[in-house]
């Protein structure tokens, strides 16, 4: 792989990116996903290899390296003094060992102990205590900031309301901030929704969107009659008084002081006992009365963990080793299609109803025309269906051997399941697609995607509320959004829309107009054209009508836009009724030009290439590295003819004999500040 990426490259990882964050948006904001863990993991873990097999694609902003979803505009925000970061994941016994000799090579030493938690799956919370009494509780959010649900957290029983003195004689600190785990006990959940039915009242899912959904309710009453629990699992920030040194201690410290702790933790000082201690619950895990779907392992050591740092959404000390999916037998009834806001028609199985995985599940994906082909499925078919812990399951084969004489072929629709118009599949692509661009299902989900975080961020029109709009005439194209605020009474007259809902979502509306014009080339849902593409065109071509002139010529000119790219796009803006959306977004007021960028040229350490090595007193190994870049510079894992400097902390190791051979000046800590201040080349 070449280190400029090709366009099909650049194509696949801007599509991994939108769909990431749509699917995050679904998990963390609204509580309803529509694929399981596994997949999105799949996805997650090919988006990274992309990145790293392609350093020039990589972005702040994606979602690789960012956390959950935003705050709901329904609650005050909440900022935490620390990230609340997610975790990487390894799948097998291979991904955690290559895990731990990536750390031991880190550290630059020949052994550590890790603390082994069980990894429950519930909603992230932090809780902040001021004097010892508790003041404030927030979701984790979007990892910078969350929702304050201090009132919600309350009703949580075993939520300590007052700090008690480690009973080892430890002080309380002034400010403490505590992270953990609130979750619905199966038990009570399965009580719950027995309640609930005996009274005609619809049933829950699964006790983790449970949860969250109670733990979201704007009215505390409601939470209250939830029985949550919570487990906690670190210190997030603390002010005043001693704290532990490393995460075993800090787990009995916790616990000292009154917060519910999980009973099954363990310290190890070798792999050979976490692969034991993940095996034990691979197989015991159906024993506990909480979901629980994998095991975390830390590096146990405070200190280890500050100079390892993290790196974009995730932090380098931990890792969650994830249970194998559930698998059971059932037959496929169905092969049914539904169509995405491109046109794609989406295949999906029709299942005959099968317990797997703590729930009843009736429908998996089944991606395109060749997955199914490459599985070999037929109606009728007995096959076997997987599920890691969430909503919809994988069809992971059929079984041949049972087949009936009878089972059904699968073929695709050759007309749209929606508008009827014909469909197409387009040459080197898997999926086919519904060439009518006025098709009522394509324009849902355009709606969906126009609206969402990354495009034009509207809160307040969900698919539901998108649906009602396109059914009431209301919008026929996305730029009609903009002329809601002219029917404003209609709108109040529409289902769940008060007219405090209207007033929020024409605001939010009217605030999207400012929207940068990345982001409108994104909501636009150009085929092929994600985030990356379209900051692209945005910062070279500097406005909307630059980039509608501009031929397939003048696109593949570009460095980073390739045929296909230039082809999507110069088609696109051909079509009429996409250019007319585009007349009626500008004519709206929303915001065509691109911001003016200032050059890198003036910064303290522009051009010059970083290796980092050792720990360092003041720095993680992240945080240098974001630094590096702020101001300029660029920074590789590796030593080259091409490196610059090696800034050398504690234990450089190796590292400090390649630079020597290969001619790099090594820098202290304390000639890097210089040098970032602004001080010129060192010389």
């Amino acid at each position: 792989m070449t280190m400029t990426a090709d366009y099909e490259v650049k194509s696949e990882v801007d599509s991994l990116r939108d769909e990431i964050r749509r699917h995050d948006r679904l998990y963390h904001e609204t509580d309803s996903p529509e694929i399981s863990d596994a997949e999105f993991d799949e996805m997650m873990r090919r988006l990274r290899a992309l990145e790293a097999e392609n350093p020039d694609l990589a972005a702040d902003d994606s979602p690789s390296q960012t956390v959950g979803g935003a705050p709901s505009a329904g609650f005050a925000e909440v900022t935490h003094r620390r990230p609340m970061l997610s975790l990487g994941n390894a799948f097998d016994d291979e991904e955690l060992l290559a895990w731990r000799r990536r750390t031991l090579d880190l550290l630059e030493t020949d052994a550590f102990d890790m603390a082994c938690e069980l990894k429950y799956d519930g909603l992230a919370v932090a809780l902040t205590y001021e004097g010892g009494r508790f003041v404030r509780g927030a979701t984790r959010g979007d990892g910078a900031a969350g929702e304050d649900v201090t009132d919600n957290l309350r009703t949580v029983a075993s939520i300590p309301k007052t700090l008690r003195s480690g009973c080892g004689g430890e002080g309380v600190p002034d400010i403490l901030e505590v992270r953990g785990e609130v979750y619905f006990p199966k038990s009570k959940f399965e009580a719950f929704n027995a309640e609930r039915r005996a009274k005609g009242l619809p049933t829950y899912v699964n006790p983790r969107n449970t949860a969250a959904g109670s733990l979201r309710q704007l009215d505390w009453r409601m939470t209250a009659e939830r029985p949550l629990d919570i487990f906690v699992y670190s210190l997030g920030y603390s002010e005043g008084g001693a704290v532990p040194d490393t995460q075993w201690e800090t787990l009995a410290f916790l616990k000292n002081l009154g917060f519910p702790v999980n009973p099954h933790n363990r310290l190890f000082a070798d792999e050979a006992s976490v692969l034991a201690w993940y095996r034990r619950w691979v197989e015991g895990a159906s024993e506990l009365d909480y979901d629980c779907d994998g095991l975390v392992v830390k590096v146990n050591r405070l200190d280890y963990q500050r100079h390892l740092g993290e790196v974009g959404r995730e932090p380098r000390w931990a890792i969650a080793y994830k249970f194998p999916a559930e698998q059971a037998e059932t037959t496929l009834i169905d092969v049914r299609f539904n169509v995405g806001r491109t046109g794609s028609i989406n295949p999906y199985a029709a299942l005959a109803p099968v317990f797997v995985g703590g729930v009843t599940v009736r429908q998996a994906t089944l991606h395109n025309e060749d997955y199914i082909a490459e599985k070999g499925l037929r109606k009728g078919d007995r096959v076997i269906v997987e599920r890691a812990g969430e909503v919809i399951p994988q069809v992971v084969r059929a079984l041949a051997d049972k087949r009936g004489c009878s089972d059904e072929e699968v073929h695709m629709p050759r007309v749209c399941p929606s508008c009827k118009g014909a469909v197409r599949r387009r040459e080197g692509e898997a999926m086919s697609y519904c060439e009518n661009a006025s098709c009522p299902a394509q324009l849902v989900r355009r709606v969906e995607h126009f609206v969402s975080r990354g495009a034009m961020d509207i809160e307040g029109l969900g698919v539901k509320q998108g649906q009602a709009m396109i059914d009431a005439g209301l919008i026929t194209d996305v730029a009609d959004i903009y002329a809601l605020k002219d029917r404003r009474g209609e709108l109040a007259a529409m289902e769940r829309m008060a007219e405090k809902s209207v007033s929020n979502l024409l605001a939010a509306v009217e605030r999207s107009k400012t929207r940068p014009l990345a982001s409108v080339i994104v909501a636009l849902g150009i085929d092929l054209v994600g985030a990356e593409a379209s900051a692209l065109l945005a910062r070279n071509f500097g406005s909307m009508d630059a980039i509608r002139a501009a031929s397939e010529v003048d696109l593949t000119a570009l460095n980073g836009i390739g045929p296909k790219i230039a082809r999507a796009v110069a088609a696109h803006f051909a079509q009429p009724s996409n250019a007319a959306v585009a007349d009626k977004l500008a004519a709206a007021g929303v915001n065509m030009v691109a911001e003016s960028r200032p050059s890198d040229a003036g910064t303290p350490l522009a051009g010059m290439r970083f290796v980092v090595t050792g720990r360092l007193a003041n720095y993680s190994r992240s945080a240098i590295q974001d630094k590096i870049k702020e101001l300029g510079g660029a920074v590789s894992g590796s030593l080259s003819g091409k490196t610059d400097y090696l800034v050398a902390g504690d234990g450089g190791g190796s590292k400090l004999a390649q630079a020597e051979k290969l001619g790099v000046e090594i820098v202290s800590e304390e000639r890097f500040e210089e040098l970032a201040a602004g001080s010129g080349r060192l010389l």
